[in-house]
């Protein structure tokens, strides 16, 4: 099994916002393989990742970092397959990694979630492969129904919570 969809962290700390992306790219079937690399520790190792990637047989890349935030951006600068960046809260509640992933330069684009949006980033790559693959398009569609009855769901729990001066 060859990975489609890399996942890329700057540092294994963000593990537990990018868990929620590799479950969710489990839950789907979709290959993937998780890495730590970073763009001011390890950045001959990321140019040379994000150089092969396509050769490698990757569609999609997601790349997490916190602070400064340059792994996305180098990834993106390094391939032509779309990245898709998570900005990690860690100073400045993460709006410092925000900003520095979503304002790339032209011609440089980086798809770019909300802080600690990994979950998010995973759904954005699923998307994008399920443009041509029909099994993970039916999955998808599948999964995005899903969300309607788990709202369905919890209206009617909560219609059943009683307090004295509730309407409904």
């Amino acid at each position: 099994m060859k990975p489609i969809v890399s996942i890329i962290m700057g540092s294994t700390s963000d593990l537990p916002v990018m868990g929620k992306a590799a479950q969710l790219l489990d839950d789907f079937e979709i290959p993937f393989e998780i890495n730590a690399l970073s763009a001011h520790r390890t950045p001959s190792q990321v140019e040379e990742f994000a150089k092969g990637a396509s050769a490698r047989g990757l569609k999609v890349i997601i790349a997490a970092a916190g602070m400064a935030a340059a792994l996305p951006g180098v990834i993106a600068a390094n391939t032509t397959l779309p990245v898709i960046g998570v900005p990690i809260a860690s100073t400045l509640q993460g709006v410092d990694a925000l900003l520095s992933i979503v304002q790339m330069p032209p011609g440089i684009p980086v798809a770019t979630v909300g802080i600690n949006g990994g979950l998010n980033a995973a759904m954005l790559a699923v998307e994008m492969l399920a443009l041509s693959d029909e099994k993970v398009a039916e999955k998808l569609a599948a999964y995005k129904a899903s969300l309607a009855g788990k709202i369905v769901k919890a209206n009617a729990e909560l219609a059943e919570i009683k307090y004295k001066f509730k309407t409904n």
